[in-house]
């Protein structure tokens, strides 16, 4: 199991297995949140930890998603679609950068060009640890 914390600790996030891999992505929102995101659905391995209020919310331009922060430090600690998709589940992310580095600085990096072709990047061969030094 691999936690994930906000910076003052009332938020975060639980996987149940590890992630493949993190994805950075240079989307109007992703490169100004800087998050590293691992995926999933709700209620299949990954849990979200709501601070005591619940979550501060911003919704994307395109209606889309929501991102989860933490009120009290600001920390975005996922984001979460708003409906589901054709198979009927909520697809979720979290932010590896919560998470202790040494638990996901083995995996590998993948970049996604969400700004432009709306493609994944070729495999370069880094990890996170390259990402964060």
């Amino acid at each position: 199991m691999i936690e994930g914390r906000c910076h003052c600790g009332n938020a975060g996030w639980l996987l149940a297995a590890e992630p493949t891999s993190g994805l950075v992505c240079n989307c109007t929102l992703c490169r100004r949140i800087g998050g590293i995101w691992a995926y999933g659905h709700a209620g299949e391995g990954i849990d979200l930890i709501a601070p005591p209020g619940g979550w501060a919310r911003y919704v994307q331009g395109d209606r889309t998603l929501e991102v989860l922060r933490c009120p009290e430090c600001g920390c975005a600690a996922a984001w979460r679609g708003l409906a589901p998709g054709e198979d009927g589940r909520i697809r979720v992310a979290v932010n590896l950068r919560l998470a202790d580095p040494a638990a996901v600085r083995h995996l590998p990096l993948r970049r996604f060009d969400g700004a432009g072709s709306w493609t994944q990047a070729p495999d370069s061969g880094q990890i996170l640890g390259d990402f964060w030094l």
